[in-house]
């Protein structure tokens, strides 16, 4: 393969050791610590080299201009408050004519109240943009603040925000999330995007 891959955003364990048994030259970057060591303790156990880096998807300043041939962004921008400046320093470090595979949740999700949500029931309740921080009752965000505070933004900067950035989108896909929306509608969406 010989790719030179950004995991930006996605430690776990999961994309960047298997680019990595691809042969691809892989940096998974992300802000949790525990999310990297996944990474590593994976690529210790396989046998295989890839480099974690801990930051912020926002700023991807420890990385040079056109550093990477691919970008894979699975379904982080909803753990920041403005995905706008993912989709610059994404642009910014991908190489001329490389290619960012980007998922994210369909802001649609966000409207409901998820615990009705999760017993199957469609209770509205936020407008989109969504925030934790502004969503949710004091006793609601103590709840869920260890698993990471959730943002849910508009189409539009999720979309039209790539576009902006300068990349063109070349591909589009939707799929089932796992939740009770799945009868009504797919919100899981993935773009495939690139820097020309």
């Amino acid at each position: 393969m010989g790719k030179t891959i950004l995991c930006l955003a996605s430690g776990g364990g999961q994309q960047g050791p298997i680019l990595s048994a691809a042969g691809a030259n892989v940096t998974v970057f992300d802000y949790s610590l525990k999310q990297l060591q996944k990474d590593e303790w994976v690529a210790k156990r396989d046998g295989l080299q890839l480099k974690t880096v801990q930051g912020d998807m926002r700023d991807l300043s420890i990385f040079e201009d056109e550093s990477f041939d691919v970008i894979v962004h699975p379904w982080s921008n909803g753990f920041v408050d403005s995905v706008l400046p993912v989709w610059r320093e994404a642009y910014r470090v991908l190489k001329k004519g490389g290619a960012l595979l980007s998922g994210f949740g369909n802001p649609v999700e966000y409207i409901f109240d998820v615990k009705a949500l999760n017993q199957g029931e469609f209770v509205v309740r936020h407008s989109i943009p969504y925030s934790d921080l502004t969503g949710l009752s004091k006793e609601e965000f103590e709840e869920v603040a260890s698993d990471g505070i959730l943002f849910g933004h508009t189409l539009h900067d999720q979309i039209q925000g790539q576009i902006d950035a300068g990349f063109l989108i070349a591909g589009f896909y939707e799929d089932k999330n796992g939740t009770a929306l799945d009868r009504y509608i797919d919100t899981s969406i993935a773009t495939r995007a690139i820097k020309y």
